[in-house]
């Protein structure tokens, strides 16, 4: 049963009032409306605004939020991992592209109805839209407007504000104050924010993005996935029901009907920073794979932005340093720990935060091995090693004087190193997003064993399209679990918020 709060509207030529609700379709439905008028006026004043009609006042809509409102401490399951909040008093979140999100607000909606038996709060925000948040993937400003009429658009409408979308509620670092405490770990602006740099770096509308995501630092594992997505195209039988590369180019699964809007994707003349590929089943359940280049920069770049698509697992498949003797090239290290020497995430999770590891995506990575090898116990042990990955950001750290780098990897039983791993993690821990590590040894400085051109290339042929099979069916493996499987309490604090 729905009714109106009357002591909270919005003027307009119909008004618009606040409702709550104890139906989570409905509360998304509402949610919904609001945001496609709200966004549906902004686009009709800023054509206006290009077409040169004269605006006498400022043109602002508003994100819609939703709000509850607990009296007594949660009284969930324990079991669960989200979708409660941490005890009495207001909650909200502001909400943005339902058309997106949908079935991810309705499910947290579900969870708050069904965990705290209160009516959910819907209407509209005091968080201004952004103009340049409300514009469809094909609107294209730049050519159209002068100089002056660009610098007349910043009086005229709200631009993005990063006052209003800084990360303090991951990070733990928000004070809520007299203001209600946050639902989501994300507010709209920020979430759109991302979504617009997702199209700019890895060159793929973030509604292909699928739920399990793998990164990799080298091109080589994505000539090898997409000759993987394409081979799956052209089976009947594939679990996928297409296949996206960058520029939007989608191609179907043989037998598959094209959509509309198929054809306005166009490979780019040239690949955006850190271009991602999609292979995708209908209930998101699918794979994208990013090649995120050399670096922790890079690796922190990508991963904030994609974890506010709220993946279900992300996985680090790449090469690595072997830094015992006992390894040989091909050899395979799965991460239990990190040396985290990447310094671009110290300000936001410091250095004494423990980055554990998930048991469930650590037993899909070794099984997956195990299946994909064809190898079992004591022999599995002579390609797959567990152990503590060091991850610097000096990629010639092999030339620092000695004893650098080296002594703190040996103090620290490290087994490898690499430049992206730690970052992954740390970002998956610090998101609330299950990580994993799976490397592959490609040389051995400390021993001598530098990668040469001819070793490098039989290398790459012998063990990429094994690595990335591994990764695929870790993937296969993980999608079997329950999300309350696989969302870890570990990556839950004592005061979190309840959406996932």
């Amino acid at each position: 049963m729905n009714r109106a709060d009357k002591t909270r509207a919005t003027t307009r030529k119909t008004t618009t009032v606040t409702q709550t609700f104890t139906d989570a379709q409905a509360a998304l439905h509402h949610a919904t409306v609001l945001y496609d008028e709200a966004v549906k006026r902004l686009r009709k004043a800023l054509q206006g605004f290009i077409s040169g009609r004269q605006f006498h006042s400022h043109v602002r809509e508003h994100y819609p939020y939703v709000r509850v409102h607990t009296q007594t401490v949660a009284r969930a399951d324990s079991r669960l991992t989200y979708g409660f909040v941490a005890g009495p008093g207001t909650f909200e979140t502001t909400l943005t592209r339902p058309d997106l999100f949908g079935d991810y607000y309705r499910e947290q909606f579900a969870l708050l109805l069904r965990n705290h038996h209160v009516a959910l709060e819907v209407g509209p925000s005091t968080e201004p839209i952004p103009v340049h948040f409300s514009l469809a993937d094909t609107d294209h400003l730049e050519g159209s407007l002068s100089a002056e009429r660009r610098l007349l658009m910043r009086d005229l409408f709200d631009l993005p504000d990063l006052a209003a979308m800084d990360d303090g509620i991951a990070n733990g670092t928000h004070e809520a104050g007299d203001h209600p405490r946050p639902l989501a770990l994300f507010t709209a602006p920020r979430v759109d924010y991302s979504l617009h740099r997702l199209r700019h770096y890895a060159g793929t509308a973030p509604e292909h993005f699928q739920n399990f995501v793998l990164f990799t630092n080298y091109q080589f594992y994505i000539d090898e996935f997409i000759r993987l997505g394409r081979e799956q195209m052209a089976s009947r039988k594939s679990d996928y029901a297409a296949f996206v590369e960058p520029g939007n180019v989608i191609t179907r699964r043989v037998g598959e009907r094209p959509q509309p809007g198929d054809e306005l994707g166009a490979a780019p003349q040239r690949l955006p920073q850190m271009p991602a590929y999609h292979l995708v089943r209908p209930d998101r359940s699918g794979i994208t794979m990013i090649n995120i280049g050399i670096g922790p920069a890079n690796a922190k770049n990508i991963s904030d932005h994609v974890a506010v698509l709220r993946p279900h697992a992300w996985l680090m498949l790449g090469h690595c340093a072997g830094l015992r003797n006992t390894q040989e090239l091909g050899d395979y290290v799965l991460a239990h720990g990190y040396v985290r020497e990447d310094h671009v995430l110290d300000e936001e999770l410091p250095l004494w935060v423990p980055i554990p590891p998930l048991a469930e995506i650590q037993v899909a990575l070794e099984q997956a091995v195990a299946d994909v090898t064809k190898l079992k116990g004591y022999e599995l042990k002579r390609v797959l090693r567990t152990g503590t990955v060091a991850s610097t950001d000096n990629r010639n750290w092999e030339l620092l004087p000695h004893p650098g780098p080296e002594r703190r990897f040996s103090q620290s039983r490290a087994i490898a190193a690499d430049m992206e791993s730690a970052t992954i993690a740390a970002n998956g821990f610090r998101f609330r997003v299950p990580y994993g590590t799976l490397l592959c040894v490609s040389d051995k400085p400390l021993h001598g064993e530098i990668k040469l051109p001819g070793m490098a290339n039989q290398f790459y042929r012998e063990r990429v399209d094994q690595h990335l099979r591994i990764g695929m069916r870790a993937v296969e493996l993980l999608r079997r679990l329950r999300l309350d499987q696989l969302h870890s309490r570990k990556l839950r604090s004592f005061a979190e918020v309840a959406f996932q």
